[in-house]
């Protein structure tokens, strides 16, 4: 391919698209709202997605994102400082695992979205 990709910005859905938009506003992602059914949320660099006002239960439950960051210990615990697993019912933060390609932790969002945070190790 000779033309160079610059982001890639997945939609996903939301059981309750107030508290959803709520939760990662509280999270530390930039809000934009786009309509009134549908916002991005944005962290540093090229990082976003967006959020829809769309609830599918096979589609949402199933869906995974993967946040790569530079320190996974780190972020988890600028999370855990946000108490959003108290603030927000059936959000869920994990302990870091350690596997052969990198180091990973969850957060099950107020929808059940599953996102990976980790790091590589190559």
């Amino acid at each position: 391919m000779n033309s160079q990709a610059k982001s890639i910005r997945p939609f996903i859905g939301a059981k309750d698209y107030k508290t959803s938009r709520s939760f990662y506003r509280d999270f530390g992602f930039e809000e934009v709202e786009i309509s009134h059914d549908m916002c991005v949320y944005k962290l540093e660099g090229n990082v976003a997605f967006y959020l829809q006002k769309y609830f599918v239960k096979d589609w949402v439950e199933n869906t995974m994102l993967f946040l790569e960051v530079e320190n996974t210990e780190a972020f988890r615990n600028e999370l855990l400082k946000l108490d959003l697993d108290k603030k927000y019912p059936g959000v869920r933060i994990s302990s870091v695992r350690n596997e052969p390609w990198g180091r990973e932790f969850f957060v099950h969002d107020p929808s059940t979205i599953l996102w990976h945070i980790g790091e590589f190790y190559n």
